[in-house]
């Protein structure tokens, strides 16, 4: 099946899918999207980057009627923002077909009320409790990334307290223990998309087409590409093909490049250093002409939405890079291997992070050799049962990042880095905002265009928070954020008048920081 169209939805739902840019299926939203319109359960080994939204979203659009007093359907996201996210993106879809959509938590207009309503599993178990949510005329029940959750307990009382003819669809990527205990309790007759799920590592029996590069993007994209695309010219590449999902969005990003004196145009134009591609097989054969594509990077903006074009873009001994979000990655994982290929991770683009990264990795290494690590083992032991131990690794890293700033040593990407003196800022969100370090971080970095690693400790207080940033880009970020929403509050973001809290922490070395979207 080539188009939506095949997939027999409604024409209102493909031709909004067409207005996105969103035209052929991926391999899961054609396998998914027929078994979810059946009102069969599922079990899908799939995440963000297999276009997993779109599969559940249309087919249940498809097949949902409109106008209940309590929702139809309910969609359980991994935290709260990104029950936010899903819900706006649904949203969108939904004015096609004039089904309502809320998410529980941030401002919605009768969330209790809507057709589809998206939310944390906490969040929705306590409403459930407290009387504000019924699951009296829910048909279907979604979980949306079950093996990123950190909540499995109020995941198997939502699979609980559903009505027994209720639709379940699980998607996970990876398919943890505690997953699959919950699936075996709570689904019975269950459709597994794929069948079974694959690992992150090529077999031995299975091909081996070579080594695929890929960086995981920052809080602007498109910032990223215009470095990669800077840096690739400069070395030993004529040109650099950029792979797109869509046209509008090759058409966006070809004017962001020209605009920025990098001029692009359609693959094999050798007047311009940039080619666009959308259709992978072209603009593959047009860069394996020019000296067997080694005279051309080879770049998908767009995390390929299966092996398939995956194979498409960076097969027939072409190569390259892939540009991911972080919650991409578990997808390209799979879809590299799948293909055949090996991923390489590429270094941090910033010299002053790439230093801050390999010192952190010497003392890694330092303490794997010199410390006793038994007792913290055996805390983390249970933990490897729903957690592989990059992602526990990483969570640590994040957690000693956003530290309770009494410890007398630094921390935070400034102190990693060795920034300049620092002062401290208030801004008036906080833990009943739902908002963590990293989500902080990155509305503060993302709206002033300010650099991550100028930013020092985030203090999450219950009504506001308390931020460490250079002095030299404090008033930039105060005259960026001031005013702005933050998960649905006008926030006021001024210097911390309890006390400044300014330190020394070596040169200031500055950089430009990619501005966020």
């Amino acid at each position: 099946m080539e188009s939506f169209d095949d997939l027999g939805l409604r024409p209102e739902l493909v031709e909004a899918l067409s207005a996105e840019g969103i035209e052929v299926p991926t391999a899961f939203q054609r396998d998914a999207i027929p078994v979810i319109r059946r009102g069969n359960n599922l079990v899908g080994s799939a995440g963000p980057g297999a276009g997993t939204l779109v599969a559940y979203g249309t087919a249940l659009l498809d097949r949902l009627e409109t106008g209940g007093p309590t929702p139809s359907a309910l969609i359980v996201a991994p935290t709260a923002q990104i029950a936010l996210e899903l819900a706006e993106s649904m949203a969108q879809l939904a004015q096609s077909t004039g089904h309502s959509v809320a998410a529980l938590g941030s401002p919605w207009a009768l969330p209790d009320r809507a057709d589809v309503l998206f939310g944390a599993a906490g969040a929705l178990v306590s409403a459930i409790k407290e009387g504000r949510l019924s699951l009296e005329h829910v048909q279907v029940l979604v979980v949306d990334g079950a093996g990123a959750s950190l909540e499995p307990e109020n995941i198997d009382k939502l699979l609980e307290f559903a009505p027994a003819e209720t639709q379940r669809v699980v998607l996970s990527l990876p398919l943890t223990a505690e997953v699959e205990r919950l699936i075996s309790e709570r689904m019975p007759k269950t459709v597994h998309v794929p069948p079974r799920a694959v690992d992150d590592k090529p077999s031995e029996d299975g091909p081996d087409r070579g080594v695929l590069g890929y960086t995981v993007a920052g809080t602007d994209k498109a910032e990223d590409l215009l470095h990669i695309v800077s840096g690739a010219l400069v070395e030993d590449f004529r040109h650099v093909l950029v792979f797109f999902r869509s046209d509008d969005g090759a058409a966006d990003m070809g004017d962001y490049l020209t605009l920025r004196g990098f001029v692009a145009g359609a693959p094999g134009d050798t007047s311009v250093p940039v080619w666009l591609a959308v259709d992978p097989i072209p603009g593959r054969e047009a860069a394996l002409q020019l000296d067997g594509g080694s005279a051309v990077l080879a770049l998908s903006f767009d995390v390929p939405g299966d092996m398939d074009v995956l194979d498409r873009r960076h097969g027939g001994g072409l190569g390259g890079m892939i540009l991911a979000l972080t919650r991409e990655v578990p997808h390209l994982r799979q879809a590299a291997f799948a293909a055949g290929y090996r991923l390489k991770p590429g270094a941090p683009r910033s010299e002053k992070l790439h230093d801050a990264v390999t010192s952190l990795r010497e003392r890694l290494i330092r303490a794997v050799e010199d410390e006793d690590l038994g007792p913290y083992y055996l805390m983390l032991e249970p933990l490897m049962e729903r957690f592989s131990a990059p992602e526990l690794a990483a969570a640590s890293l994040a957690l000693l990042q956003g530290r309770d700033p009494a410890s007398e040593a630094p921390s935070g990407p400034a102190a990693a880095a060795g920034g300049g003196e620092l002062v401290r800022l208030f801004v008036s969100v906080g833990s009943r905002d739902n908002i963590g370090p990293g989500d902080l971080l990155g509305s503060l970095a993302g709206e002033s265009g300010v650099d991550g690693s100028l930013f020092g400790r985030i203090e999450i207080r219950d009504t506001f928070s308390l931020v460490e940033v250079d002095k030299a880009v404090a008033e930039k970020v105060i005259k960026a954020v001031n005013g702005l929403t933050i998960r649905g509050r006008s926030t006021r973001v001024d210097y911390d008048r309890g006390g400044r809290a300014a330190r020394q922490t070596g040169p200031p070395r500055g950089r430009k920081r990619p501005r966020g979207d």
